[in-house]
């Protein structure tokens, strides 16, 4: 696994639920004792036993708290360079779904040996979508739900976001998406302008 997926789930715990269940999560899955480098690689079995270890810590399933884990990439400040990321694919929710397809190569711009999920969106008339999704690694499908979700807090729409069983437990599946109003809710700044030194192009 890609040392960057690591060091966010990390960030994500230790923000979220505490340093003390962070070091918890480290001792119950010996995990690395410094934490995880972001440009580092680590062996798949790590990442398996710190999801493994903050289910038994936090007392629930891994797919709700990598949900969570999706709505963190979006939401917290810690996370900007990802939501700039997610947000440069148009300047509405329906603009940011017919660019996901997009989302794996513009990342590897930045981090050629990145492996995200592929994401194919299917259309079904009416603000009614699909996103299929597939990875190497078995249920982290949830996390993109919360990216979803999030994005459409984010962005101000209406949306409904639902993924089926086997999306959320195996390597692949499909998120049901339904667009009910793209413009709901004002939504958090943003700007697709080049940022000037010194000054900021979003903010939230």
């Amino acid at each position: 696994m890609h040392g960057l997926i690591n060091y966010g789930l990390q960030k994500f715990f230790q923000a979220v639920h505490g340093e003390d269940v962070w070091s918890r999560i480290v001792a119950r899955g010996h995990l690395p004792r410094d934490g995880f480098e972001p440009m580092l690689s680590y062996d798949d079995r790590l990442t398996d036993a710190m999801l493994a270890a903050a289910e038994t810590e936090l007392g629930e399933r891994r797919e709700g708290f990598l949900e969570d884990f999706g709505t963190f990439l979006v939401a917290h400040p810690l996370c900007r360079p990802v939501r700039r990321l997610l947000r440069f694919g148009g300047e509405s929710y329906e603009d940011f779904l017919h660019s996901v397809e997009e989302l794996g190569d513009r990342a590897r711009l930045a981090l050629p040996d990145l492996d995200l999920p592929q994401l194919v969106l299917e259309e079904a008339g009416a603000g009614r979508y699909a996103v299929r999704c597939r990875w190497c690694r078995p249920g982290f499908v949830p996390a993109i739900v919360g990216i979803l979700r999030a994005l459409a807090d984010d962005y101000g729409a209406l949306v409904l976001v639902e993924a089926d069983k086997e999306a959320r437990d195996g390597r692949e599946g499909k998120i049901a998406v339904t667009l009910l109003d793209g413009t709901f809710a004002s939504g958090r700044a943003f700007s697709l302008g080049v940022l000037r030194e010194g000054s900021e192009a979003e903010t939230g």
